[in-house]
């Protein structure tokens, strides 16, 4: 499983598989967010008792990820990572969608999105949180963030 810690409650993967679930399962996630479009999350994910948010997204430069999108998975995140437990975002090649989303949750958390960008960049390997299309949301969610939560920050 191609998995890697961002913070001690925030992992990224490639897309998992059914032969995945013993690796997942030491993780002990408390939430698992899906960001593929065309594949639904594998059954065994849920059937082992994990809980599973399927946020159908494409990777493509022209059609950004949604900021309702984004919102969704970290509104789902951030009361589980306040209790203490763990989520794993994961996408088809752990560089792109789950980055943005990861990048999200970090701000949800309290980060700004240049802090949430280089952290995720630094913790994994495979990430490309400064691609034009998933930068130019990551700092959009930060001020959509923001505005939701009556701070009022300025564009990026």
């Amino acid at each position: 499983m191609d998995v890697s810690p961002i913070t001690s409650q925030l992992y990224v993967a490639a897309q998992l598989r059914a032969e995945d679930l013993d690796a997942v399962l030491q993780l002990d996630p408390g939430l698992i967010i899906s960001m593929i479009l065309e594949r639904r999350p594998s059954p065994a994910l849920s059937a082992a008792g994990l809980s599973v948010l399927w946020l159908r997204t494409v990777d493509f430069p022209l059609i950004p990820i949604p900021l309702r999108t984004l919102k969704r998975g970290v509104e789902a995140a951030l009361p589980l990572i306040h209790k203490g437990g763990r989520v794993l975002v994961f996408c088809k090649g752990g560089r792109h969608r789950s980055v943005a989303m990861a990048c999200c949750i970090l701000i949800g958390m309290g980060y700004r999105s240049g802090e949430a960008m280089e952290l995720v960049d630094r913790q994994r390997v495979a990430a490309d949180p400064r691609a034009r299309h998933i930068r130019r949301q990551v700092e959009r969610f930060e001020v959509y963030w923001g505005r939701s939560r009556g701070q009022g920050l300025s564009s990026p």
